[in-house]
């Protein structure tokens, strides 16, 4: 057997420890990884702008709604319209919670400043 594995690890040689600290950087504590992660985005959810129908407010003023609030073009502002007044109920658009929100805001008041008892509500997708 060799004498110097008997006593344990070699002694270091002449400027290897200079060596290894060349090698990690002058203080640095050892290797570290980088790993990139990218983040988990959920998709928002989606909200349906519905308008209902009602015995008192103009067609002519659904249409100018559904135009003015919803950026439709006259012919499908009539088609949603003539929808509503067939089946009771008919969707505007679909956008997330807080556009939808602003949207159906916006045509209660605009329907009371008007004085039109027209409903505007939203349901989730």
């Amino acid at each position: 057997m060799n004498a110097s594995a008997a006593n344990g690890p070699p002694a270091p040689r002449q400027g290897d420890d200079d060596n290894n600290s060349k090698r990690r950087g002058a203080g640095a504590p050892g290797t570290a990884v980088i790993t990139k992660t990218k983040p988990q985005t959920k998709r928002p959810n989606l909200y349906r702008v519905l308008l209902l129908n009602d015995d008192y407010t103009p067609m002519e003023f659904v249409v100018h709604v559904l135009e003015r609030f919803f950026n439709k073009d006259h012919g499908s502002a009539h088609r949603i319209m003539m929808h509503v007044h067939q089946h009771g109920i008919g969707e505007c658009g679909i956008y997330t919670y807080e556009v939808a929100e602003t949207k159906v805001t916006q045509v209660m008041d605009f329907a009371r400043k008007h004085q039109h008892p027209l409903q505007c509500v939203m349901e989730k997708k």
